[in-house]
């Protein structure tokens, strides 16, 4: 298919950036280390903001007057693992066939980067009336751990800015609300015995499954009683365990059971309803069963601090920027939680709208079709000509 100069650019860009290996276990400065040295080369300073093990960071970068009413662009720089995936090609290498780019981070979300990083020189170029801020965040696939400290250094050091843009992928239509979630890791604690002696043990594994039924119950009645919400599919809180180890041998009553489990919720529910319930079932129901069979059973529930959901504000000043930029006028949710959530909890007003589709995100073979670079390409170029006037 024939590419217009602009999206190629983007695209030489891309097949850059899907070259760092920045799945979240690793760390993100081989990638942040380029983008700053590609920033300096067209004369723009940017700061790092470390985490604590300092293998890993933020970035944040102003182009053009330091005044109020900017756009932030914000996106994260981490990409999920493909460990155990069927890929068909490197996936650290961008791949074309038939007007698709292959490759891990073209979707999710390396592809909203690279078209920003690709224009830098149209960007600095341009007679800017209000700034564009980048911020580019770590660890967001784990957790959104990176964005709070980012955010923080936003909202304490930049004249306020008029809209946040998440790049998330939504085939560049205007999304305004998303789901919050809570990850939460449960650990249990038997008590080991022959399995042939189910008197005398207390099997974790067995425990741990009765506590994942009790999460489908409340799971299965949110889907029921609601709060309903029919922007979203689903339209209701959800609860899934999605990673479970535990046990030695088929014939060892198991000592011990991890589950990883998350809580994805309606902007107008709240995620302790449903925890605090859990807690009360472990406390009330399994561990006295368990500990009248031994005192050192135990069940311990660690909760990551939850991602707040985006809630819906129609006709905000994000909104409207980018209804204007796109022409989208569709009010849209979705189920995946992100970075946003985060920034309008501090105040800011924000949206997703990025290049891609959520259908391609942590699949094998990702993917992103070409005319979605040339559409976020467009974008870009709109604004930055929407901010000159």
């Amino acid at each position: 298919m024939n590419t217009s100069p602009a999206a190629a650019k983007s695209i030489a860009m891309l097949e850059k950036l899907v070259s760092f290996d920045t799945v979240s276990r690793n760390s993100n400065l081989a990638f942040m280390d380029f983008v700053v040295g590609l920033l300096k080369e067209h004369g723009v300073e940017s700061r790092l903001i470390h985490d604590e093990t300092r293998t890993k960071a933020n970035l944040l970068a102003t182009i053009g007057p330091r005044v109020e009413g900017g756009v932030v662009l914000s996106g994260h720089t981490d990409v999920v693992p493909v460990d155990d995936q069927e890929w068909h090609s490197n996936p650290f290498d961008v791949v074309e066939k038939g007007g698709l780019l292959f490759g891990r981070g073209t979707a999710d979300m390396k592809s909203f980067l690279a078209i920003i990083l690709a224009h830098l020189d149209t960007i600095t170029a341009a007679p800017l009336k209000t700034p564009i801020h980048l911020a580019f965040t770590y660890d967001e696939e784990v957790g959104c751990l990176g964005a709070p400290s980012l955010i923080r250094l936003i909202n304490r050091e930049l004249p306020k800015p008029r809209a946040v843009i998440v790049g998330e992928p939504t085939d560049m239509k205007v999304v305004s609300a998303h789901k919050g979630i809570t990850v939460v890791r449960t650990t249990v604690t038997g008590y080991e015995s022959h399995s042939s002696q189910t008197h005398r043990g207390v099997s974790a594994v067995m425990i741990a499954a009765d506590l994942i039924q009790f999460l489908q119950s409340m799971s299965t009645e949110a889907a029921d009683k609601g709060p309903h919400n029919h922007l979203f599919e689903p339209h209701h809180s959800t609860i899934t365990v999605n990673v479970i180890d535990g046990g030695t041998a088929t014939n060892i009553m198991a000592g011990h059971c991890t589950f990883h489990w998350d809580i994805r919720v309606l902007p107008e529910d709240n995620p302790d309803n449903y925890l605090s319930r859990f807690k009360a079932y472990c406390r009330d129901v399994a561990l006295p069963r368990m500990r009248a069979m031994s005192p050192t059973c135990d069940i311990e529930i660690v909760a990551r601090e939850p991602t707040p959901p985006m809630r819906l504000e129609a006709n905000s000043d994000a909104e409207q920027l980018c209804r204007m930029l796109t022409g989208d006028n569709v009010t849209r949710a979705v189920a995946f939680a992100a970075e946003a959530g985060q920034f309008q909890q501090s105040g800011l007003s924000v949206v997703i709208c990025g290049p891609g589709s959520i259908s391609q995100a942590h699949q094998p073979n990702e993917f992103i079709s070409i005319s979605q670079v040339e559409a976020g390409t467009r974008f870009l170029h709109d604004l930055v000509g929407h901010l000159t006037r």
